[in-house]
């Protein structure tokens, strides 16, 4: 029996593939300022359980 060999991929378009990786763990994240919350204070050290 033969194995069939496997394919080869080429990049072609090099800009767009390493624009891609530089992009893969871009995360932007926007806040708008009239939509935050803020916790109200209770007199207690540490963080805020909410």
């Amino acid at each position: 029996m033969n194995k069939s060999t496997p394919k080869i991929y080429r990049t072609t378009n090099w800009s767009s593939y390493n624009r891609a990786l530089i992009n893969r763990g871009n995360i932007a994240i926007w806040f708008d300022p009239a939509t935050q919350w803020y916790a109200p204070s209770k007199g207690k050290q540490g963080r805020n359980q909410t």
